[in-house]
């Protein structure tokens, strides 16, 4: 499989998915459908996979960021600097996308079927408020529906203490120590107090909470595991030299 289409109850002019690693001309260890240019990969054989993308969604130009683990929201109608880790539009024909690896890609529109987004959320998009800037992209978050799309699940995330630490310090009314599992480590498990302080961190669990905190309580996905399912997708986390997936959104 290549595409996977969102199953969620978006507006019909709403048309998202996400890509697979299956199906492209890449190289080990890119193979197969890479669509990232900054990762090594030859850049015909990238560009051919994007091609491919191109005949299958029918859009012939995608808005393609350099992600920088930012919080910065671009509307790509408008003249805007390519760094960014979300992207947003009013118009239709416009593909908003974002590539991912582990990090966590997360869909937006409104129910009138009026705007589209996508945000790149890794832990320091997510803890430095990617999603509340691209929520207020939009004219009223109460209004919104998202879905969550293949990242790495709590089971496969781990983290130090100091990435705990950062989400509940930013947000101490969300109770964010829940979405946080000490590692277990010789049938013991570790406290904060351990000098190694190793945690298993839900992407999934933290963006929920967030959402619901703006007001965005219509939430589908997060189903998937980037680091598990190694047939269909590419992951950072286990492979380190990898390609990338795309996900994208825009309006028909």
């Amino acid at each position: 499989m290549i595409l996977s289409w969102l199953d969620w109850p978006a507006p019909k002019k709403v048309k998202a998915c996400f890509t697979e690693r299956q199906g492209g001309c890449s190289l080990p260890p890119f193979d197969s459908f890479n669509l990232a240019l900054h990762v090594d990969d030859k850049k015909d054989l990238v560009l051919k996979n994007r091609q491919v993308l191109a005949e299958l969604t029918k859009q012939g130009h995608v808005h393609w960021l350099e992600q920088v683990h930012s919080t910065r929201v671009v509307d790509i109608g408008q003249p805007y600097t390519v760094k960014a880790d979300a992207s947003f539009s009013k118009q239709t024909g416009q593909v908003c996308c974002v590539m991912t690896a582990d990090c966590l890609p997360i869909f937006f529109c409104d129910r009138a079927g009026q705007q589209v987004a996508v945000a790149h959320a890794g832990w320091r998009g997510l803890c430095g408020g990617v999603l509340h800037n691209t929520a207020n992209a939009f004219a009223a978050t109460q209004t919104l529906m998202a879905y969550l799309g293949p990242a790495i699940s709590q089971s496969a995330f781990e983290v130090g203490g100091e990435v705990r630490s950062a989400f509940i310090a930013q947000y101490p009314h969300l109770n964010m120590e829940k979405h946080f599992v000490a590692r277990r480590s010789d049938n013991a498990i570790l406290d904060n107090k351990d000098p190694v302080n190793k945690w298993m961190g839900d992407l999934y669990g933290i963006a929920k909470d967030m959402l619901k905190d703006l007001g965005v309580h219509d939430i589908y996905g997060g189903n998937r595991c980037t680091f598990t399912e190694e047939r269909a997708f590419f992951s950072f986390r286990r492979e380190g030299k990898t390609g990338r997936m795309a996900n994208l959104i825009w309006l028909e």
